[in-house]
């Protein structure tokens, strides 16, 4: 689905124009984010030109048309393959590394679920079971549940999540129990490689400064080593320091006026500097003007805003077209 306001539109434009029957049968194969992102698309529509309707059809045979699918089963066909390449074992590993974006945690049920309703489900359980649990959603998602309990949960949990090497199959029987049969199939699952240091940065990026203080600090009282390590793979919304100007010019064509202003509410005058000089001179000034004339900002929407921004600088550095930490042997990874 496409990411950009234009093609949101032009997706909820499509989907409207097939029916209620047949968009809900293509809805079914959006992750929750999708859904959600589409859903106020539609619900934001009003009238529109007949025009714009036609030329969204058209556009989408012409794509269709111009696809051809080479194998029906695709995930069947990738297992054949390396299995006969590499042998059982060695393609197995490999298998569950390329097709992990499939349900093979039983967990999807967690995904559609407000934060609030998770964190009240798992309240109880024993915190490695919170970091089986929590290392299978998106991180943004984890973080929000993290928020609902306390201090001294929310501490344990991401320093098991940080030194999580993999879950085996024993494990997922025992989600299965925790989330009372919402999970499935535990026992056919071979160990994926979820959690670690990685994946613990992650998420304490998203909880926000407030939090992430405490729970570097309760990580670090246990493991010293440990703490640093999380830190060294960490990236904070002062880290856009660290990044070179042209990666800094892709990140900021992604943002938002409005956003930019509330996040550089709560950021140094260095890190102000820079982003304006990255900026063309009209848009650094009329930036300028807005940070003057906007009033007091409360410190969640500052933090919310550097979030959504954190958000487009990791997905640019996961399609390989900007390098944290601007490059070299100290670069984020």
């Amino acid at each position: 689905m496409a990411d950009s306001d234009d093609g949101l539109q032009d997706a909820a434009i499509f989907l409207m124009s097939l029916g209620e029957e047949e968009a809900a049968e293509v809805f079914k194969h959006f992750s929750p984010k999708e859904v959600q992102r589409l859903g106020e698309a539609i619900a934001r529509m009003r009238a529109v030109p007949k025009e714009k309707v036609n030329g969204v059809i058209e556009r989408f045979v012409r794509e269709a048309q111009s696809q051809s699918l080479l194998v029906s089963d695709t995930d069947n066909y990738v297992r054949s393959v390396l299995k006969r390449a590499l042998g059982e074992d060695k393609a197995s590993l490999l298998i569950d590394r390329i097709l992990q974006g499939g349900d093979v945690s039983g967990i999807e049920s967690l995904k559609w679920m407000d934060p609030l309703s998770v964190a009240e489900l798992l309240r109880n359980e024993h915190p490695q079971i919170l970091a089986a649990i929590l290392v299978h959603l998106d991180q943004d998602h984890a973080a929000n549940i993290l928020k609902h309990f306390t201090e001294r949960t929310r501490n344990e949990v991401m320093l098991r999540i940080a030194t999580l090497e993999g879950i085996q199959p024993v494990a997922l029987k025992d989600l299965n129990e925790a989330l009372y049969q919402v999970l499935a199939g535990g026992d056919k699952i071979r160990k994926s490689s979820l959690g670690g240091v990685k994946t613990a940065a992650e998420i304490i990026n998203l909880l926000g400064a407030s939090l992430e203080a405490s729970v570097i600090e309760a990580i670090r009282e246990q493991d010293p080593d440990l703490a640093q390590k999380i830190m060294d793979k960490m990236f904070t919304f002062e880290d856009l320091l660290k990044l070179d100007n042209k990666s800094l010019q892709m990140v900021l064509k992604e943002v938002s006026s409005d956003q930019l202003v509330v996040a550089l509410k709560g950021a140094s005058q260095e890190l102000r500097e820079k982003i304006l000089s990255n900026m063309s001179s009209r848009a650094a000034e009329a930036l300028k003007e807005d940070l003057e004339s906007r009033g007091p900002v409360r410190l969640s929407e500052v933090e919310a805003q550097q979030k959504e921004i954190l958000k487009v600088v990791r997905r640019l550095a996961d399609e390989g077209q900007i390098v944290l930490g601007g490059g070299g042997d100290d670069a984020f990874v």
